[in-house]
């Protein structure tokens, strides 16, 4: 009788011991832009990863000293959409030689850089291929508040449109330029 009741026993200690692990979430992995040396390269792999992957990547450049190379060409940047770059181009070819109305670096809203902090990021999905970025940071000592609007173009994240704390436009003011100019 002892040994019938001792049959059920080894059959569930048998059978726990067979039993599928416990499915824990794993944390997630860091991306891979965020092992990379801050740079271009950094983004560009960032802008695959997703949109907060990517902006993190550009502001890591600024927080490592600013870009260690000239940037493309104006209408060419990688980092921006196409219609981005195409006002942007456009902007460069209106002045004929003289200042563009965007003479400046659009993301970290500067000619000059400083020491530099990115003090806040918040990325809110807005679509499936769309999404905002509201940026604080400091450059030089003065406090920035900015938002990126970014765009998916393909597998990579963009940045669509840059917008500063006064709800100012790049893409619209290089619009306004080019439609004024009649092109």
């Amino acid at each position: 009788m002892r040994a019938l009741l001792l049959l059920p026993a080894a059959a569930m200690a048998l059978l726990a011991g067979c039993s599928e692990p416990e499915n824990k979430p794993e944390a997630p992995a860091a991306p891979a832009s965020a092992s990379m040396t801050p740079g271009r390269p950094a983004i560009y792999q960032a802008a695959g990863e997703g949109p907060e992957p990517f902006v993190r990547a550009i502001y890591a450049v600024y927080v490592a000293g600013g870009p260690k190379e000239p940037p493309p060409a104006a209408g060419q940047d990688p980092i921006y959409s196409r219609m981005l770059n195409a006002t942007l181009g456009a902007d460069v070819r209106v002045a004929k030689g003289e200042v563009p109305t965007v003479n400046y670096d659009i993301l970290c809203g500067c000619q000059d850089q400083g020491a530099f902090t990115l003090d806040s990021l918040a990325v809110t999905k807005t679509g499936a291929n769309d999404a905002t970025a509201a940026v604080a940071f400091t450059n030089a000592g003065q406090t920035t508040h900015q938002t990126l609007k970014l765009v998916r173009e393909g597998i990579n994240w963009k940045v669509d449109d840059v917008v500063d704390a006064d709800g100012k436009s790049v893409k619209d003011a290089t619009i306004k330029v080019i439609e004024a100019a009649g092109g």
